[in-house]
């Protein structure tokens, strides 16, 4: 959150200015424009990919717009060259993308300021809060030092406006020795990542994401018109789930002042009611995955069944023979 605020601050974004960002993320993203002074105001989301949508960001875009932050939603890289064309200034919160790069580059060629959390649950945690800023620009770097040490530049005489937003020494300890292993930890969620995508695939009353092979998979997310029933039927087996994230964040009271209504970005919106997070981190024995996709397949398949327009259409068996029950 920290991260955002000040890699905004240091561009210069503050009061009478305007940062826009997703519907669809944790608070977290809002909180950190809206720390700078600036009005946040929100975009639509892909309905297939669920990240931020260029062409819902262009319409929102207004007179005062100077930033976008782009969110790279569940591990996934959103468009972010896209977004570059729409405003001044694109900040990057890549806290669900550790180690994700976006058309074979690093997220920095693509814009000056890419933030991180370090929050233990992240791909590369830490073992309490934390967070950091990557940049292209060793002044840009030298100037956000000083900003979250008090404004000193190594010494005890602030030089210039600043917060205390110093790493805890404990957890960069533990951090720089997790970094070697980030790629080490990012590979093994995609076998999980896959039982799923092929269990799950056509599952009545359910959707899954696009993603591409760039995703880290952070989060293993999937759509269901019975979300809360299909969580509640896995609780019963032991299995648990998440919501990410349960209301758009334009219809989250702390940002009622963004002026968006309900109705006004359907897609973030739809989501929202629809969207679980499946199991997965490095390591998932497969079997798990399964056990997982296929507890969540019958139930979805039972689900359908009683509800009409959702059912298969039985047909009658071929005359002259047993009736095969192959699906």
């Amino acid at each position: 959150t920290d991260a955002i605020t000040l890699a905004l601050r240091d561009a210069g974004i503050g009061a009478g200015d305007e940062a826009l960002t997703t519907a669809l993320s944790a608070p977290f993203t809002a909180v950190g424009i809206a720390a700078t002074g600036a009005r946040v105001r929100f975009a639509d989301v892909d309905p297939d990919s669920l990240q931020m949508d260029p062409a819902s960001a262009a319409a929102q875009i207004t007179k005062r717009t100077r930033a976008i932050v782009v969110v790279h939603l569940y591990g996934q890289p959103a468009p972010v060259d896209a977004f570059t064309k729409l405003a001044p200034l694109v900040v990057q919160d890549a806290a669900q993308a550790h180690g994700a790069r976006y058309r074979g580059k690093p997220l920095t060629a693509w814009s000056p300021y890419v933030t991180y959390s370090f929050y233990p649950t992240k791909n590369l945690g830490a073992l309490g809060d934390g967070g950091a800023i990557t940049v292209n620009s060793a002044r840009a770097a030298a100037r956000l030092r000083a900003m979250r040490d008090g404004g000193r530049r190594g010494g005890m005489v602030a030089l210039t406006s600043g917060v205390n937003s110093r790493l805890d020494e404990m957890q960069a300890c533990y951090l720089r020795a997790f970094l070697e292993r980030l790629a080490a930890w990012d590979t093994p969620r995609a076998p999980p990542a896959a039982v799923y995508d092929r269990a799950l695939r056509g599952s009545p009353g359910a959707r899954l994401g696009r993603r591409t092979g760039a995703s880290v998979r952070h989060l293993y997310v999937i759509r269901a018109r019975s979300r809360d029933k299909l969580r509640a039927a896995l609780a019963e087996q032991g299995i648990g789930t998440g919501v990410h994230y349960p209301a758009a964040l334009h219809l989250n009271p702390a940002f009622a002042a963004c002026g968006q209504r309900r109705g006004s970005l359907p897609e973030a919106e739809r989501a929202a009611r629809e969207v679980a997070s499946l199991p997965l981190w490095p390591y998932l024995p497969l079997a798990q995955a399964e056990e997982v996709a296929m507890a969540g397949r019958r139930f979805l398949t039972r689900s359908a069944s009683t509800i009409p327009h959702l059912a298969r259409r039985r047909l009658p068996p071929p005359r002259g023979r047993a009736a095969s029950n192959r699906n």
